[in-house]
């Protein structure tokens, strides 16, 4: 072998052992599957406050119009408003959409009552369907969706969080869209969206550091293949039967940027997404640490994309009719 063969063989083989190198770094940092404990398969209601119940399951046919899903970790100060506020839409006589529905209230592992102030409020709402599960850890808000679109028993499916900063009666308008791209129970996804209020006080009054994480956060996103969805990160989301059965069983972020993935996913197999201007105003309580949160988003979003691009991870198989 001479010279120059040498030098082309030693830098195949530095180029080889680099790649893969980085492919078992990727598998070692990407998140392991999410495991199902026995008692995050029940919950608890008004009617039954102390024997655990079966949820549903979401590769079932669908058993009400709508599941509304609330991830919810520490929340006993904001819950009872965005649940009074989604009641009262749901139930009250001037609501346009008139549906039968579901709540599903998941306890992200919470160390704060969250549970018990839940289920107490189930009771103040007996006249609707409130369910309360407790994951016996904290995932992350992402686990948390994931593990209630899984559970429910909705036609659709609508991810809000509890700290009600997004205006419910808003649902009005994500429906509407939701009956424009995916007819007949066809799969699709419409997400609430804050974009138009960029230059408005809602984000205006925000801090800089916010504001400057925000646009680096659009950038990156572009970058990784859903910059056509100006806003991912907006916590109100609504999924058709048909998607939420292709998306969510594939979902591997239990993280704050899982909505990423779930857009990734979406436009994998072709699920068509509208977004849509909704209302939202700042809510005192977060428990979001922006520098630390967006690092991780950071990571987070490198790891979901190479898993994408690898195959390693991907939609479900489409699903036909369920009898």
């Amino acid at each position: 072998m001479d010279d120059y063969s040498a030098l082309i063989y030693g830098a195949v083989t530095v180029l080889a052992l680099g790649l893969a190198s980085l492919y078992v770094a990727l598998v070692i940092w990407s998140p392991p599957p999410i495991v199902t404990h026995a008692s995050e398969k029940k919950y608890l209601c008004h009617a039954s406050p102390n024997k655990p119940l079966p949820l549903a399951k979401l590769a079932d046919p669908a058993s009400v119009d709508l599941t509304v899903v609330v991830p919810a970790y520490n929340e006993t100060e904001r819950l009872p408003d965005m649940l009074a506020a989604a009641v009262d839409y749901l139930t009250s006589s001037a609501a346009k959409k008139k549906c039968t529905f579901e709540v599903l209230i998941v306890d992200d592992g919470s160390s704060d009552g969250t549970s018990a102030k839940a289920l107490a409020l189930a009771g103040e709402y007996s006249q609707c369907d409130i369910r309360v599960v407790t994951l016996e850890k904290n995932l992350g808000k992402g686990g948390a969706v994931r593990h209630g679109m899984l559970h429910g028993g909705g036609e659709r499916l609508l991810m809000v969080d509890a700290d009600g900063a997004s205006r419910f009666m808003d649902l009005e308008l994500l429906w509407d869209a939701m009956d424009k791209i995916a007819p007949g129970n066809a799969a699709g996804v419409v997400v609430g969206s804050r974009a138009h209020l960029v230059k408005t006080e809602a984000v205006v009054k925000r801090s800089l550091l916010r504001n400057i994480l925000m646009y680096g956060l659009h950038t990156i996103l572009r970058l990784v293949g859903v910059g056509h969805i100006r806003d991912t990160q907006c916590g109100f989301k609504l999924f058709s039967r048909a998607a939420a059965q292709q998306i969510f069983p594939a979902q591997h972020l239990p993280t704050w940027i899982f909505d990423v993935e779930l857009l990734l996913l979406a436009k994998q197999v072709g699920i068509p997404v509208a977004e849509v201007p909704i209302e939202w105003h700042e809510v005192a309580g977060s428990k979001l640490n922006v520098v630390t949160a967006s690092l991780q988003m950071l990571r987070d979003l490198l790891i979901v994309r190479a898993n994408h691009v690898l195959g390693r991870w991907k939609a479900a198989a489409k699903r036909g009719p369920v009898y």
